[in-house]
């Protein structure tokens, strides 16, 4: 249905989520990994996250959303796909940036999980110790 439609797109990443979306003129309809964002984000918060810069622009009913998003868990991803439709909402329009960037979602959150090192359990949990 979408395949030849002109579209706005968006990479979005967070933590080890990263998110390809495309924004279509339509009638609010958000897909993820080809299923309803209902279906895909059990949790509200999630379905807010997703929301939020659509709703910030006061364009929710007036794009359809297609996302595939891949890695991470479900908080990472749905920060992924924020990021990703606020990158592409900057291709619909340039003037949205100023609004998009004072509420944050242009900004990548940096935060990743830090690396295991030899020697060690886990990335700084060390073994126990003993002294006999």
């Amino acid at each position: 249905m979408y395949e030849t439609k002109p579209y706005f797109y968006g990479t979005g990443r967070r933590k080890d989520s990263v998110a390809r979306v495309r924004v279509y003129a339509g009638t609010g309809k958000i897909t993820v990994n080809d299923r309803d964002l209902d279906n895909y984000f059990g949790l509200e918060t999630l379905k807010l996250i997703v929301r939020a810069p659509l709703v910030l622009l006061g364009v929710e009913d007036k794009f359809d959303v297609v996302v595939r998003v891949a890695g991470g868990g479900v908080s990472g991803q749905a920060g992924a796909i924020r990021h990703g439709i606020s990158r592409a909402m900057l291709q619909q329009n340039e003037e949205n940036r100023a609004v998009l960037k004072k509420a944050g979602f242009l900004t990548r959150d940096p935060r990743m999980k830090e690396r295991k090192k030899y020697g060690l359990k886990a990335a700084r949990r060390a073994p126990q110790f003993s002294k006999r």
